[in-house]
């Protein structure tokens, strides 16, 4: 399979799936989400959707749950709007990057901090 069309389709879902989220889905569990990105399988039959969520650890859990519960709804949704032969299985993940990201910021404050810096003779 072309892995163009594979990433043109990630990209359609990724936007689609943003209006969505945010307009259908009435789900109280689910917080401030935002999709980062969607990996399409190849054939085009699954379809990973990253997410970030703005909150605490049990909010972030509860937003991926509420997310899986409603696959099927918001798959159903996808079908209406996107003009694909079979529209892929929808599978929620977290995404943690920006968890990283902001911890490895803070270790190298902290090593800012603590180094003296060059020392001069």
């Amino acid at each position: 399979m072309n892995h163009r069309r594979a990433n043109r389709v990630a990209d359609l879902l990724q936007l689609e799936l943003s209006e969505i989220i945010r307009e259908s889905v009435k789900d109280p569990r689910i917080g401030f989400v935002t999709i980062t990105g969607v990996d399409v399988s190849d054939d085009l039959q699954q379809a990973k959707v990253y997410i970030s969520v703005l909150g605490t650890e049990k909010e972030k859990e509860e937003s991926l749950a509420g997310l899986n519960h409603a696959a099927g709804f918001t798959r159903a949704q996808l079908a209406a709007r996107v003009r694909l032969k079979r529209v892929p299985q929808l599978v929620f993940c977290y995404d943690n990057t920006l968890d990283r990201a902001f911890k490895i910021d803070r270790l190298l404050g902290e090593l800012e901090t603590k180094d003296p810096g060059p020392q001069s003779p």
